[in-house]
């Protein structure tokens, strides 16, 4: 395990600046997500953090030893690739030796013994002599796993290693990785796209976006208090609405779209150009005769079955809302709904 450092990270291809002044520390046996939309940058800070890029400015320390020079083999870091690169004419167990004969670890009973205990950790010592050719997808994204940890790595990254497996087999591997972190206490860096990956497997998520760092935080916390609006949209696509704060006779309100508005917090600063947050799960749909102080009507526009949740497209004046509801609440599009924020949930950010 190891703390790792970014100071200042600053990379540029040509005139261009793709990450604009990274710095971030990760403490030891911490698991970390760089999240962000494609193009934001993340992959290229993981491999700068390998070593497989250079950076422009900044520099990077692991457990206070700078190795802003330092090349790949020497920072003793391991990392997984989203394609498993396994040698196909090597079998399982050839393939996770390979690093230890190439960084001439231990002597080859030596090495037997450390690639038996890693692939009994993967659950994979009974397909030890297999080929890659002869594995399903997630057996293969395990072997690539236990070949990154069998050099007992001070730091392990992963560059999107669930994007090429079909939904019920990331499921299950989010959870092997939980359980493998938990085992080891590895300080792992994870990249990835995808908003739900990140919550799940995360001791802290970092938020990223047009090569900047846009907020940091626990899972929880960084879904539940966004600080911007980007932030909001890209976690959980809440609907972000201008709209303006007010004091009133029950207290502060955001008025939006012809009038209809929302309690806030009393902390809210009153502000005309305001930006209201209202996650989908929030919002509640009523039949109109229960329309009341709290409640603002709309008229249901498109309903999308998603199994347990249905997701209605709301129209509230002139916007367009989103809201996820149960999958036995059905309202048929044209229908008008009266629409309430859960208590507390509506949040403000500076517009």
């Amino acid at each position: 395990m190891a703390t790792l450092e970014l100071n200042r990270i600053v990379k540029a291809f040509g005139p261009v600046d793709v990450l604009h002044g990274i710095s971030l520390t990760i403490e030891s046996g911490r698991f970390v997500s760089l999240l962000g939309p494609s193009g934001c940058g993340k992959t290229t800070l993981l491999r700068i953090i390998a070593g497989l890029e250079g950076l422009t400015r900044g520099s990077l320390t692991i457990d206070g030893r700078e190795v802003t020079h330092v090349p790949p083999e020497d920072r003793d870091i391991a990392m997984m690739f989203q394609s498993y690169a396994l040698l196909p004419h090597m079998s399982v167990r050839e393939n996770v030796r390979f690093p230890l004969r190439m960084r001439k670890r231990g002597s080859r009973a030596e090495q037997e013994e450390r690639v038996r205990v890693v692939l009994e950790t993967v659950q994979l010592a009974h397909l030890a002599d297999r080929m890659p050719r002869q594995l399903s997808g997630g057996q293969q994204q395990r072997v690539a796993l236990a070949r990154a940890i069998v050099s007992d790595p001070k730091i392990l990254l992963l560059d999107e290693p669930l994007s090429n497996l079909d939904a019920r087999l990331r499921e299950d591997m989010q959870v092997e990785l939980i359980e493998l972190h938990r085992r080891l206490g590895l300080t792992t860096v994870f990249v990835t796209h995808d908003q739900e990956e990140a919550l799940s497997l995360s001791d802290t998520v970092v938020l990223m976006n047009g090569g900047r760092i846009e907020q940091v935080g626990g899972p929880q916390d960084i879904y539940a208090s966004p600080r911007t609006g980007f932030a909001s949209e890209f976690l959980g696509s809440a609907n972000l609405i201008a709209a303006e704060v007010k004091d009133g006779s029950d207290g502060k309100r955001a008025h939006f779209a012809s009038g209809a508005s929302v309690a806030v917090p009393a902390a809210t600063p009153t502000s005309k150009t305001a930006q209201l947050i209202l996650r989908q799960e929030d919002l509640l749909l009523l039949p109109p005769e229960a329309a009341a102080d709290e409640t603002f009507m709309a008229s249901v526009v498109t309903r999308v079955f998603l199994g347990a949740r249905i997701r209605y497209v709301l129209r509230v004046g002139d916007l367009r809302i989103k809201c996820l509801a149960p999958g036995t609440d059905f309202y048929a599009p044209g229908e008008t709904v009266a629409v309430r924020v859960r208590d507390g949930r509506a949040q403000v950010i500076d517009g």
